[in-house]
């Protein structure tokens, strides 16, 4: 956290940290999303090479942590109280959240997450549920060879809906203006893999009922994606040296 004033940011404070620290590149997660009540979720990975931890409680690796704006734990969290557990954690068994957006319609989190191999995930984590990796997934490594234990097992979540081949989904938002037609209540996420392009997802009843991706002719990996006020969708291209802002609007 920090006060801008002007383009500097100054009385910067940590207020929460991944732990414990690794020596990695990859799998960050890194998104965060504010819920009505004044708390935060922010999305933390697996690192890549910490498989082992993601399924342990005390540490913060491949989790979901829920904690307030000056850093504290609120009450309701799940495991709030509770010895030898990190209580910032909302729920764990996650690979790599690249997206995450809380449904201004109903307050739920909905992110979703990278798998290896296959099995890249939509999810809208609960508290204190266990969303399975590295022990189930519904992809194998990038080697060919299995990973964990399957594709389920009782007490771990399965995703709402998953993607194999991969679209390596990351920004996601929910839609909720009327200047795009037809797309109101929809998800979208950017795609940044095999799938460069904005995905659309209509989701009823808790289940993805259909799938549209656009701007597949733009060859370019959508990093995040944006409703302006405008009403109009805004993405974001990830290319170096040329990474652009993009508007879209309604075909006239």
């Amino acid at each position: 956290s920090g006060k801008l004033i002007g383009n500097a940011l100054t009385d910067v404070k940590v207020i929460y940290r991944q732990l414990p620290k690794v020596r990695s590149g990859n799998h960050f997660g890194s998104r965060i999303a504010f819920r009505k009540d004044g708390t935060i979720f922010i999305t933390a990975g697996d690192r890549f090479n910490q498989r082992p931890l993601v399924q342990d409680l005390s540490t913060g690796i491949g989790k979901i942590v829920r904690i307030h704006t000056d850093g504290s734990i609120p009450k309701d969290n799940p495991f709030y109280g509770k010895a030898g557990v990190n209580q910032a954690v909302w729920s764990y068994g996650h690979r790599n959240l690249q997206g995450a957006a809380v449904d201004p319609a109903t307050d739920q989190l909905w992110t979703v997450e990278h798998g290896a191999r296959g099995g890249d995930e939509l999810n809208h984590p609960e508290a204190g549920k266990n969303y399975g990796w590295p022990i189930i997934t519904y992809g194998v490594d990038y080697n060919g060879t299995k990973i964990g234990e399957g594709v389920a097992k009782a007490g771990m979540e399965q995703p709402v809906y998953y993607w194999d081949p991969v679209i390596a989904p990351s920004g996601m938002t929910f839609y909720t203006s009327d200047v795009i037609p037809g797309w109101k209540g929809s998800i979208l996420v950017g795609g940044m893999g095999a799938v460069m392009a904005l995905v659309r997802l209509v989701v009823e009843n808790g289940v993805v009922v259909k799938e549209e991706r656009h701007l597949g002719e733009l060859l370019s990996r959508i990093r995040d994606v944006r409703q302006g006020p405008d009403g109009f969708v805004y993405v974001v291209t990830d290319a170096a040296p040329d990474g652009q802002v993009l508007r879209i609007r309604p075909a006239k």
